[in-house]
């Protein structure tokens, strides 16, 4: 069958499906009743949850999970329940339907000896309505907790079926587009969208607890600031202004260190005009975070701590859906992060491709010589070796401007693919996540020297299992080296380098009021998901993740 003939098959059956539920709706409208109601009061007043209905019940549950139907009756438990059909099936005289709201599921059990002529008015639920049932709850002979209606309704018809009658929504692009169908279709989605409201309620607690107050910044700007990303842009029609999507919040939340709100948060919407993949969305939600007084080396701490932190609240929340994610996690947490500066990373992933000219010295100065006629030598060495990128590798080595960009390119290529190989947990079984820290200052324009070795600068960043989580870093206060950084942005934007920040003389203003010593810290949200359900694409962890359109 050609696949034009495929596509006019479903079309019809889907046309046919469509028409059947349209009849259906005409005789509920022509019943008098609304078949998209909103009248609870009418019908028995608040609507109970399952999980609700369910703890009532409790007591009568065995241990083998069953209720018992005499003792269940006993307790005389009346319940109003909305919620959506996910199975229906008739038996003659007894029809059964189960129904799903948020909190859980429910046998309906309708008996045409109590509904009278009312039981014809199943004909006309499908799979997928919602609907709603008033009635005493009592056991089924399997020991099923059940609602016994007196009466029910067609709260909400649903006019097109769930697909593959509740078996799941397989398609993975389909299940990006129409997220709504996802959720309904599938638990393990809904599992990760609840796990996401937990985690930024975990983080947000964390903070609060820490005396960390929340703020809200512009989204909209007129200069590049806070990391070096290409930004979308946008009009203010009243103020003829061109603006830019912020890439992040930095900026605005030091000018709050200097305005004396020494510990700020924001959990907000960043933008950067960048390409899609399996750990990008050009629309994301970064959580960052400035500490006045405090150092890098506190954050690593406190970072270990508010990953468990967040971790420990999905595991009590929701307990089997993250034993999976734990069983499925390729890396431990568990144990203390691995802390390596990136010179050393470099080194020590230098010495394992074993290529005889890495095994001692410098790998930059021996890089700086020229390498591109020993690339395919190197490349057969071993299969490490065999793994690098050696074109871009040598590409972007050749467009570094100096030693600590020429670091941080070998980082990239040498080091940073391998690090859930070259950092393993007690067992070795898993990997442990890592803070790559210590950075030149010439590839971290915001953040602080340290103090013996001016050349670098106090900052980290989180890797676990290969995956960037965060980045972090003690602030440059001092507003001449500031300035002297900004404008090497500038300078870099004039040689044609599209990822630079502007220079921000409100900023350095700013600066010279005086801000305290300070760390900061910026961890995408999206990807803390990412890691923490152990999902194969960031699209898994947004709910309505940006697409090419059909």
């Amino acid at each position: 069958m050609t696949d034009d003939r495929k596509t006019t098959d479903v079309a019809s059956a889907e046309a046919a499906i469509l028409e059947a539920r349209r009849v259906k709706l005409g005789r509920i409208r022509a019943r008098g009743e609304n078949p998209f109601a909103n009248d609870f009061a009418k019908f028995g007043g608040p609507v109970d949850d399952v999980a609700a209905v369910r703890a009532k019940a409790a007591s009568t549950r065995g241990a083998d999970g069953k209720y018992d139907p005499e003792r269940t009756d006993a307790l005389a438990i009346t319940a109003h329940i909305s919620a959506r059909v996910i199975a229906l099936r008739s038996s003659g005289a007894l029809s059964f339907a189960r129904l799903r709201d948020r909190t859980g599921e429910i046998q309906i059990l309708f008996d045409q000896s109590k509904l009278g002529d009312a039981y014809t008015r199943l004909d006309d639920v499908d799979v997928g309505d919602i609907l709603e049932a008033r009635g005493a709850i009592s056991a089924s002979k399997r020991g099923e907790l059940s609602l016994m209606p007196a009466a029910f309704r067609v709260l909400t018809k649903s006019m097109r079926p769930p697909p593959e009658k509740w078996h799941g929504m397989t398609d993975v692009e389909a299940r990006y587009r129409q997220r709504y169908v996802d959720l309904i279709a599938n638990a393990e989605s809904r599992d990760i969208f609840r796990a996401r409201s937990l985690a930024v309620r975990a983080i947000r607690k964390i903070l609060d607890e820490s005396d960390f107050l929340e703020v809200e910044t512009p989204t909209m700007t007129t200069l590049i600031g806070g990391a070096a990303a290409r930004p979308f842009t946008t009009h203010h029609n009243a103020l003829d202004l061109d603006l830019f999507m912020r890439v992040a919040p930095e900026l605005f939340l030091k000018r709050l260190l200097v305005g004396g709100l020494e510990r700020v948060y924001e959990i907000g919407r960043c933008y950067r005009n960048e390409g899609l993949s399996t750990r990008h969305n050009p629309e994301f939600t970064m959580l960052e975070f400035y500490w006045a007084y405090a150092t890098y080396d506190v954050l690593m701490d406190f970072t270990e701590t508010m990953i468990r932190f967040v971790d420990a609240a999905l595991g009590a929340a929701l307990p089997e859906a993250h034993a999976k994610w734990l069983a499925a996690r390729p890396f431990a947490i568990d144990e203390p992060f691995a802390r390596i500066p990136i010179a050393e990373a470099v080194a020590t992933a230098a010495r394992k491709t074993g290529i005889s000219d890495f095994q001692v010295g410098d790998v930059v100065t021996i890089l700086k010589g020229g390498f591109v006629e020993k690339m395919k030598e190197w490349s057969k060495t071993s299969p490490r070796a065999k793994a690098i990128d050696w074109g871009n590798f040598r590409k972007g080595f050749e467009k570094c401007d100096n030693d600590g960009e020429r670091l941080f390119c070998c980082y990239e290529y040498l080091a940073e693919p391998f690090l859930h190989d070259d950092y393993r947990s007690k067992s070795g079984e898993r990997s442990l996540p890592v803070f790559i820290k210590d950075y030149p200052f010439e590839t971290s324009p915001l953040a602080r020297r340290n103090d013996s070795r001016p050349e670098l600068v106090d900052r980290f960043e989180l890797f676990v299992h290969g995956r960037e989580l965060c980045n972090a870093f003690s602030e440059l206060n001092d507003p001449d080296d500031q300035k002297s950084r900004f404008e090497e942005q500038v300078a870099k934007k004039a040689r044609g380098e599209e990822d630079t920040m502007d220079y921000d003389d409100d900023y350095v203003r700013a600066l010279e009021y005086g801000m305290p010593p300070a760390a900061g810290f910026g961890m995408g949200i999206d990807r803390l998901l990412l890691m923490l359900t152990a999902a194969p694409s960031i699209r898994e962890v947004i709910l309505f993740p940006l697409l090419r359109p059909l």
